[in-house]
């Protein structure tokens, strides 16, 4: 990567070091990552990487916005077409899992992003975030359940944080084993867990 960065126009300059600064996350604490570290990671000066960027909340919030769009673009795309509820709720939980084993610096950024005690810029954007999937998740379970698909009685907001949670505990367990492969293998049988506590009788 160092050998090319410096031939680079700027919006290309930006997209690397947000690509930078997750698979830096990938491999160590995101609180730890410097911009000193990105910058040596890129083969540029701290310099050369304040050019594009006023100072290292604006590049996480950068990271943010890349997340946000990728990921929730990349749920949107796996359940286009699918009629049923649930089976999109599948294709989301899969798509998600997915992302997330392609990218591990991901999630590493966004719970430490979330831990923060300040409200900064990153940590309001990790927020909407996950706001605007929880209500993706809602509009399935709603429309699972008009179609008779779940249980009519569900609890939304009780259905939808099990949802998240069981990819955050899924993601959890993979980044303390090591092994983002036990993601693809572990999901389908989470999901199935799931889908059988929410499902009409």
């Amino acid at each position: 990567m160092a050998l090319h960065v410096k031939h680079l126009s700027g919006d290309k300059r930006r997209a690397i070091t947000v690509e930078t600064v997750i698979e830096l996350a990938a491999e160590q604490n995101p609180n730890d990552i410097t911009t000193a570290a990105i910058a040596n990671r890129m083969g540029l000066s701290q310099g050369a990487l304040f050019k594009h960027f006023p100072n290292k909340d604006a590049i996480l919030s950068a990271v943010m916005e890349w997340v946000s769009k990728r990921l929730l673009s990349r749920v949107d795309k796996a359940v286009q077409s699918i009629a049923s509820p649930t089976a999109a709720l599948e294709a989301m939980f899969m798509a998600h899992v997915s992302f997330v084993a392609e990218h591990p610096g991901v999630p590493r950024m966004l719970f430490g992003e979330l831990q923060h005690a300040s409200d900064t810029a990153p940590k309001r954007m990790a927020q909407t975030l996950i706001s605007h999937y929880r209500e993706r998740i809602h509009k399935f379970i709603e429309a699972g359940k008009a179609e008779g698909e779940l249980y009519s009685g569900l609890d939304n907001d009780a259905a939808v944080s099990l949802f998240v949670g069981s990819i955050q505990g899924l993601v959890m367990q993979s980044l303390l084993a090591g092994d983002v492969k036990k993601l693809a293998q572990e999901a389908p049988r989470v999901f199935n867990i799931y889908l059988r506590g929410i499902r009409s009788a």
